[in-house]
């Protein structure tokens, strides 16, 4: 199977009332828990481990997970709140206010031996988790167990406004980038990271350590992908009518994650070894999954009977 362990919350996305009005409509989200959703509504069996409240939005994060035939039993059931985060369109881009102190998701600990990670082909980890010391360390845990026999994906999906200390940051994000088979990012998060540093330059830094994979997601401008044997490839994203962007980056996760599934390119091994064709229709097939999101209000991944794709 394939897993996500991170953030799930709810976010408070902006609407308008029956009198033109601005006001906010609750939506299941995390992106961790979006990466989980995105992948079993296409397809494949998956898992989520963190945190989930058992308070009325926590209710809602179950059952939309189970609904999306998302696993839970790997999942941490606590008292703690959910996890609440208020959403903001500026100049397309979405901005948040998170609501996260002593919530289930910064509750959550690992429990070495509590996931079968020789049934599980890969791990997905990043966003707002990692930010808190807790978070962060729990995370590593379970890396360190899972890297064995389970590929390693890395988004950082960074949340400036929830990071007090830029330096320690940067230097965990890195940590985490160092033990990751696959790492996609959005430009904006790679602005924040390494600044105005040249993409291919990075990407040939991080695989030099041994990354397999670095994309960078750039919204209208579609994707850029490094491989070591399969060079750059880069994909266009798709001419949609924008109802927002959230969730757009978890969905071509997902999708990405799915179609290297799909092409048996997602163990370790094989995904080193991966042909510039093949990643291409992965790059092209998560580039849709992003721009069908883009079309509808919150984080709303599609569903495998809504995008054509011949495997």
């Amino acid at each position: 199977m394939l897993i996500a362990c991170g953030d799930a919350l709810i976010d408070f996305v902006p609407t308008r009332n029956v009198e033109g009005r601005e006001a906010v409509m609750p939506a299941v989200g995390g992106s961790c828990l979006n990466v989980a959703i995105g992948m079993a509504r296409l397809g494949a069996p998956t898992g989520f481990v963190g945190g989930i409240s058992t308070d009325l939005f926590g209710r809602m994060i179950a059952d939309h997970a189970s609904a999306s035939k998302v696993a839970l039993d790997l999942a941490t059931r606590s008292d703690h709140q959910t996890t609440l985060a208020f959403v903001r369109i500026v100049e397309g881009e979405s901005h948040y206010a998170f609501y996260d102190a002593e919530t289930a998701t910064r509750s959550w600990t690992y429990r070495h031996g509590s996931i079968p990670f020789d049934t599980v082909e890969a791990v997905h980890v990043g966003s707002t988790t990692l930010v808190n010391d807790q978070g962060a360390a729990e995370t590593k845990a379970l890396i360190a167990d899972a890297r064995a026999s389970s590929t390693i994906s890395f988004d950082p999906n960074c949340r400036s406004n929830l990071v007090k200390d830029k330096p320690t940051y940067l230097a965990r994000m890195a940590e985490f980038a160092g033990n990751a088979d696959l790492i996609k990012m959005s430009d904006v998060d790679f602005a924040y990271l390494f600044g105005e540093e040249p993409y291919q330059q990075r990407a040939s830094t991080l695989l030099g350590q041994g990354t397999s994979l670095v994309v960078i997601t750039r919204g209208n401008n579609g994707a850029i992908a490094w491989h070591a044997q399969a060079g750059q490839i880069e994909v266009q994203a798709p001419k949609v009518e924008v109802s927002d962007t959230i969730g757009a980056g978890d969905s071509f996760q997902a999708a990405l994650l799915l179609a290297l599934y799909k092409q048996d390119r997602i163990a370790r091994p094989r995904l080193k070894d991966i042909g510039a064709d093949e990643l291409r229709r992965a790059l092209s097939f998560a580039a849709n999954c992003a721009g069908l999101t883009c079309t509808r209000p919150g984080a709303d991944p599609p569903w495998s009977h809504e995008i054509n794709w011949d495997w």
